[in-house]
């Protein structure tokens, strides 16, 4: 056990910076702005991916075709994940309380977990269809309105996922861009049901649910690797680049002779971030103060995505002795 001397306020001469000003430019606050860039990107997408459903859906009443039902079924699937994300980007709106006292941000995580159990279903959908048509083979008509189909779903999809991919990366929302990336399998699969609808026309009847049950495959693995990143996120992972980024930003300010004890969590949408600076033994608490709001300064530059920063500031001879900015053990 390490045995740690009373820290003496005086001679130490700490000082911390908990949001040394309000990081916004202009009127707009910027988490506000963001939440509802996001909601908008929902429901553009929402209605672009129910069109394309729809239109797909139609098709398979005329023609059977098991491979288009999978890509419909999975694209109101998709289209769905909207709600449960729109609705945690309303609660992100709702301010901080005693209770929830940084916000409501994770209910993003909770919709991220929504989303993924909703892909696991439709993926079982799916699968059952498939293997039924496999067993009992039914004949699909129309096959030129299939490949047809399958070419409108790709297009839908893949026009969503550009946009979802684009306004996620604007407002640094890591479910929209998922969403989004989702979205632009969900239009390969579509073209996967064009090779099932030519495989029938070649003569092949089996391709078609074949082809289903390989998107059923497909959206098990998307399950899988989106569950293991709400997961991560749920359980408070950030990229490790994100913390390089950090340091070097805090690292490169005047007045700071080093940093340490960084830790980053995302809260939604948005990150928070809290870190150990030394400075120079010789300044005053108020140019040590200046020195933290000018590294929360910098910081709120470098990541875009970062709600807040609270710097905790030591003289130099404090943290060399005492190793304060890697923490108390």
């Amino acid at each position: 056990m390490t045995n740690h001397q009373p820290h003496d306020h005086q001679a130490h001469d700490h000082t911390h910076a908990h949001q040394a000003y309000a990081h916004t430019h202009g009127i707009v606050d910027p988490s506000l702005y963001s939440t509802t860039r996001g909601i908008w990107a929902l429901k553009v997408s929402f209605a672009a991916l129910m069109a394309t459903a729809l239109f797909q859906l139609v098709v398979v009443a005329v023609s059977g075709s098991v491979a288009l039902l999978a890509d419909t079924i999975h694209n109101f699937g998709d289209a769905l994940t909207a709600v449960p994300l729109a609705l945690a980007f309303v609660l992100t709106k709702r301010p901080p309380n005693r209770r929830f006292t940084y916000g409501y941000g994770h209910t993003e995580d909770l919709a991220g977990l929504a989303i993924v159990v909703l892909i696991v279903v439709s993926a079982i959908i799916i699968a059952y269809e498939s293997i039924n048509r496999l067993l009992n083979p039914q004949p699909v008509t129309n096959v030129f309105i299939v490949a047809f189909a399958a070419i409108i779903g790709f297009i839908g999809n893949e026009a969503v996922a550009m946009f979802r991919i684009r306004i996620g990366n604007e407002i640094g929302s890591a479910a929209l861009v998922a969403d989004g990336y989702h979205a632009r399998v969900d239009g390969l699969s579509s073209l996967a049901v064009l090779v099932g609808a030519l495989g029938v026309w070649f003569g092949f009847p089996y391709a078609d649910p074949l082809v289903g049950l390989g998107i059923a495959i497909l959206i098990g693995r998307i399950a899988f690797d989106a569950g293991r990143s709400v997961i991560t996120r749920m359980l408070g992972g950030v990229d490790p680049q994100v913390v390089d980024e950090i340091e070097r930003a805090a690292q490169e300010t005047a007045g700071v002779l080093r940093v340490g004890n960084v830790r980053v969590r995302w809260v939604g949408h948005r990150l928070n971030a809290e870190l150990n600076i030394a400075v120079d033994d010789a300044l005053s608490i108020r140019q040590a103060h200046a020195i933290a709001a000018e590294v929360q300064h910098n910081l709120m530059h470098h990541l875009s995505y970062l709600s807040s920063a609270t710097i905790h500031v030591d003289p130099d001879s404090a943290s060399a002795n005492h190793h304060h900015t890697d923490g108390h053990t």
